[in-house]
């Protein structure tokens, strides 16, 4: 169980941080922000989304390690929460950004992050 809820706990974490990251970029292009609105602002709202991010993503690390008793040991929680992310992102960028689309060479990369989750498992 512990697996799945490291996994679980990374993908929830992971769509806070993308939004949080990248949520306000959206929030531009649909004018409820302004190219005015002072930094700080964004910055503020971004760090809420943050919070919940980590409140995911701390228990994750923790429940997943093995020195707790988990089922990964930290280069594997590494490589795992990277691929969850760039998972997510590629989701939110098809999803929210309709002018992005997906290319050969973003395919090439995903398959370069399936052969790192292969070697960070290969015994």
């Amino acid at each position: 169980m512990k697996l799945f809820y490291t996994i679980g706990l990374l993908i929830v974490s992971n769509i806070f941080m993308t939004f949080a990251w990248y949520g306000h970029l959206k929030l531009q292009q649909l004018k409820i922000f302004s190219d005015h609105t002072p930094l700080y602002v964004i910055i503020f709202l971004s760090w809420m989304l943050a919070l919940p991010e980590y409140t995911c993503q701390v228990p994750a690390n923790r429940i997943g390690f093995d020195g707790n008793g988990g089922p990964f040991n930290i280069m594997q929680l590494k490589v795992i929460q990277e691929v969850i992310s760039l998972t997510v992102f590629t989701v939110f960028v098809t999803v929210f950004f309709n002018g992005e689309t997906l290319k050969w060479n973003h395919l090439a990369a995903a398959i370069c992050l399936v052969l790192a989750v292969y070697f960070v498992f290969y015994k």
